[in-house]
C-alpha cells in the first residue's frame, strides 16, 4: 500500500524509541486480519446506533497497543471521532468518572484534528445548526439569527440526550458560541477547557457562562453522553474510546482496584444506552483471569469471561484474543519494514540486511528473553531499525559480524520477564475477590 514520506519517517522515529507509531500502522500489520475484521464489525454496529464494548486480550508483547492504535485509525477513516486513553496509576483512577471523562475528552481526535478536537467538533455542530436554520428559511443576516442559533442548540442538545444533558453543559455551549461571535476567543477556549474536564479554569470565564464549580464524578457520564451526541450531530458516525493498558489497575491498592473494576462494570452495564459509542479496553490474561483482576468481581467476569474450545476462540465474544508473536511473524514484520525503510543506499541495505540476518536477530533477541518470542517484539524492532540505520549510513558496516543483541531501556515488565519473574507479586488477599458496589 502507498504511504506518505511523512508517515514513513514517523513510523521509524517511533520504533527507534520503542513506541507504537500513531500513523501508518497498516503498512506493517501482520497476522491480525481476524481481529481487525471483528473490530470492523463492531464499528459497523456503532455506526448503526449500537452502543457496545470490546476487550482486547493478550500477553505482554502481543501487540494490544498496536491493534488498538490501528482500530483508532480505522475508525477515523470510517468517519468516527476517537479517543485513546492510557490507564495510569497516578492520574487516572477508573472509579472516578470525572478522571475518565477528562482524559477521554482531552484526547478526542478525528481524521481532520488528531488530538484536542473538541473545539473543532463544536464548531462543526454549530455550523450544521446554522445551515439547518438557513435551509428552513431563516435569514442569517437578521439581528436575531444568533439568538435562534442558541435556541436551536439547546433544543437539539435536550432532544439528542433525552433531556439528560446537565444544565451547566447547555449554559457553557451557549456561552462558547456567544464569545466566539464576539471575537473573545480566549474566554471561549477557557470554557472549552472547562467542558473538557479541566479544574483550572479562571472564575471570570465561569462567570461568563453563569456556572460554578467543575464537572464531578456523579455527572461526568451525563456530560459524556452530551459530548457523544454533539459528535454525531457534527457529522461523525459515532465515538470510539480506547482504554489501553487496563492491567495497570493490578498495580493499584486493593481498594482502588476494586473500585476501578466496579467502574468498568458500570460502563459495560450502561454501554447500550450510549448509542454510537464503542469502548475498547486492552488487558493481559492476568488482568482478566486472576482474582486480583476481573475474575475477582463476579458481575464483571460473568459478563466478559473469555472462553475457548479446542484451542479456538470466538472473536465475537466480549474478549478478542491476540495471539503471541512467533518467529515467522517477526520475520514477516521485518521484511515489511525493510521494504518500507526510507534508505539512501537501498541496494546496500538490501544486500546486507538479509533474511539470514533477520533469522539470526530473531534468535538472539529470543535468547535474551528466555526463549519466549512473544515478549520480544518491541526490543526486536528497536534493534532491527538500529541495524537498518547503521547499514544505510555506513558502507563498511556488516550486521552479520557486528556485536549481538543487547536489550535497550527495559520496562519493568520486560525486566521481570527476562528474569523469569511474574508480572505482579501475589498478595494474601488476592483470592478474596471484590464486592459489586454502586457509586
Amino acid at each position: 500500500m502507498a504511504i506518505s514520506a511523512r508517515d514513513t519517517e514517523h513510523i521509524f522515529e517511533r520504533l527507534r524509541s520503542g513506541v507504537v507509531p500513531e500513523r501508518g500502522l497498516e503498512a506493517f500489520a501482520v497476522g491480525i486480519d481476524t481481529q481487525r475484521n471483528e473490530l470492523h464489525r463492531q464499528l459497523a454496529m456503532a455506526a448503526n446506533g449500537e452502543g457496545g464494548f470490546k476487550f482486547l486480550r493478550g500477553g505482554y508483547g502481543c501487540g494490544k497497543t498496536f491493534m488498538s492504535r490501528l482500530a483508532i485509525l480505522d475508525a477515523q477513516a470510517q468517519g468516527f471521532a476517537t479517543s485513546f486513553v492510557v490507564v495510569s496509576d497516578n492520574d487516572l483512577h477508573f472509579y472516578k468518572f470525572d478522571d475518565v471523562y477528562r482524559k477521554v475528552v482531552q484526547e478526542l481526535g478525528t481524521s481532520a484534528c488528531p488530538r484536542g478536537a473538541l473545539s473543532d467538533i463544536i464548531d462543526r455542530w454549530i455550523a450544521r445548526v446554522e445551515d439547518g436554520l438557513i435551509a428552513s428559511g431563516q435569514d442569517e443576516d437578521s439581528d436575531d439569527f444568533d439568538t435562534k442559533v442558541k435556541e436551536r442548540m439547546e433544543e437539539d442538545l435536550a432532544s439528542m440526550t433525552g433531556g439528560k444533558a446537565p444544565e451547566d453543559m447547555a449554559r457553557v455551549l451557549r456561552a462558547i458560541f456567544e464569545l466566539k461571535q464576539q471575537g473573545n476567543i480566549a474566554e471561549a477556549s477557557a470554557l472549552i477547557s472547562w467542558l473538557s474536564g479541566s479544574e483550572n479554569v479562571a472564575a471570570s470565564a465561569k462567570k461568563a457562562a453563569s456556572i460554578k464549580g467543575d464537572i464531578g464524578s456523579r455527572e461526568a457520564l451525563d456530560y459524556l453522553q452530551g459530548i457523544l451526541e454533539i459528535v454525531k450531530a457534527a457529522g461523525y458516525k459515532g465515538l470510539v474510546i480506547v482504554i489501553d493498558e487496563a492491567e495497570t489497575i493490578l498495580r493499584m491498592r486493593r481498594d482502588i482496584r476494586g473500585k476501578s473494576l466496579n467502574g468498568i462494570r458500570q460502563i459495560c452495564d450502561a454501554a447500550d444506552r450510549y448509542r454510537g459509542l464503542l469502548w475498547l479496553f486492552t488487558g493481559t490474561p492476568e488482568f482478566f483471569d486472576t482474582q486480583r483482576g476481573v475474575a475477582g468481581l463476579s458481575p464483571l467476569h460473568d459478563r466478559v469471561a473469555f472462553k475457548s474450545m479446542g484451542g479456538f476462540s470466538n472473536p465475537k465474544q466480549p474478549q478478542l484474543e491476540l495471539k503471541p508473536f512467533d518467529a515467522d511473524r517477526l520475520k514477516e514484520v521485518a521484511a515489511k519494514l525493510r521494504e518500507l525503510y526510507p534508505a539512501q543506499a537501498r541496494a546496500q541495505v538490501a544486500s546486507k540486511v538479509t533474511n539470514d540476518f533477520v533469522e539470526r536477530l530473531v534468535a538472539e533477541v529470543t535468547t535474551g528473553f528466555r526463549g519466549d518470542v512473544g515478549v520480544v517484539p518491541r526490543q526486536f524492532l528497536r534493534q532491527f531499525v538500529d541495524v537498518l540505520d547503521l547499514t544505510d549510513a555506513n558502507p563498511d558496516f556488516d550486521p552479520m559480524t557486528a556485536a549481538g543483541f543487547e536489550p535497550k531501556a527495559l520496562t519493568e515488565a520486560e525486566q521481570r520477564l527476562q528474569a523469569g519473574r511474574p508480572l505482579y507479586e501475589e498478595e494474601p488477599e488476592d483470592q478474596e475477590g471484590y464486592a459489586a458496589v454502586e457509586f
